[in-house]
């Protein structure tokens, strides 16, 4: 990426083994992300270009002496950051801060958006599915990707927020990350979840991930209905997976006297309100951020892989690596949900 809008495919150096802890793996699927979006909307103009995509399913070609625990021919999901997975955050069940980890796309470490990759640190970071990708039912392969970044987003503003058979839920967002949300809120047994979303594309399938409930207004409006819906009382936990100061505002407006908002849409702000008005008044919980997505996949795979959850379900187009500025356009005009992109 140039630039706000303007995204090229170029021919770059096959990536190499630059540290003993290091893979090479050729990448089988990759999408686009919708925090790629942010950098689409406003990434200032630059010389270099930034390599991009960070979420990528793909078989090991490479490993440098030091790895141990995936070898040449593995099919692996990687997390959409890298991590050594043995640090003292990374034992914390906190991988996105681990001392030695850090972030596709940034310090020289390439983007999954491409045809290879080197990943870092690969004996933490990569997770094999457990078969080779030839026994591997190819049906699977789009719920397999949403292990690396957006199930598993949503499955962790689910459980920082505590979700219960015993909590009422709202989640605000019809994205693919808040669809995640509604599917990974029913996972964890709500069974009051309330979508916050006004296409009716993506609702419908919020409904079949387990939403209750669908509120399309925004503002003051939507709050009013969420209160309605909960005889003025509002939910137990929020689940924001939009980012943008009018989703946070709608969170604490929602949010029931004592409840808990999890945030995992990237804040496009810096401040916001936590005030008597807002988290305050209501001894409301904040909390949320990156999520370590490493931490979950060993546990989520088996249900993916039994056909038990179909997370795959958010992907609604298909394009290959050298038409994926036709998918950045497609979801940035809300075209398409969530793109999938081949070699």
């Amino acid at each position: 990426m140039y630039g706000a809008g303007d995204v090229r495919v170029e021919n770059v150096p096959d990536p190499t083994i630059q540290a003993p802890t290091d893979a090479i793996v050729r990448v089988v699927l990759a999408c686009v992300c919708g925090s790629d979006l942010h950098p689409y909307h406003g990434m200032p103009a630059t010389g270099t270009g930034v390599p991009m995509g960070h979420e990528f399913l793909g078989v090991v070609e490479e490993t440098g002496r030091e790895v141990t625990t995936v070898r040449k021919g593995d099919f692996v999901i990687s997390p959409f950051a890298f991590q050594d997975n043995t640090c003292q955050f990374c034992r914390e069940g906190v991988q996105t801060s681990c001392v030695h980890g850090g972030w596709y796309g940034a310090g020289g470490v390439g983007g999954g958006q491409a045809e290879a990759i080197r990943v870092p640190q690969a004996d933490g970071t990569l997770v094999t599915t457990g078969s080779a990708l030839e026994d591997t039912d190819q049906t699977l392969l789009p719920s397999l990707l949403t292990l690396s970044d957006v199930y598993l987003t949503g499955y962790h503003a689910a459980h920082m927020g505590k979700v219960t058979a015993r909590t009422t839920v709202t989640v605000i967002g019809d994205g693919a990350v808040g669809l995640s949300a509604v599917l990974a809120a029913k996972q964890l047994g709500a069974e009051r979840i309330i979508l916050m979303g006004r296409h009716a594309s993506r609702t419908d399938l919020g409904r079949e991930f387990g939403a209750t409930d669908v509120v399309a207004e925004r503002g003051e409006e939507g709050i009013a209905k969420v209160l309605e819906l909960t005889r003025g009382e509002g939910t137990h936990v929020v689940l924001e997976a939009v980012g943008l100061m009018p989703a946070y505002e709608m969170a604490y407006g929602v949010v029931r006297p004592g409840g808990v908002i999890s945030r995992v849409g990237v804040p496009q702000y810096e401040a916001a309100p936590i005030g008597f008005g807002s988290l305050f008044g209501k001894n409301a919980t904040l909390t949320g951020g990156p999520a370590p997505v490493r931490a979950y996949i060993e546990q989520a795979l088996p249900d993916v892989l039994a056909g038990r959850i179909n997370p795959g379900r958010v992907f609604d187009r298909t394009v290959n690596l050298d038409d994926v500025a036709v998918g950045y356009k497609a979801m940035d005009a809300r075209e398409a949900l969530k793109v999938l992109v081949t070699p």
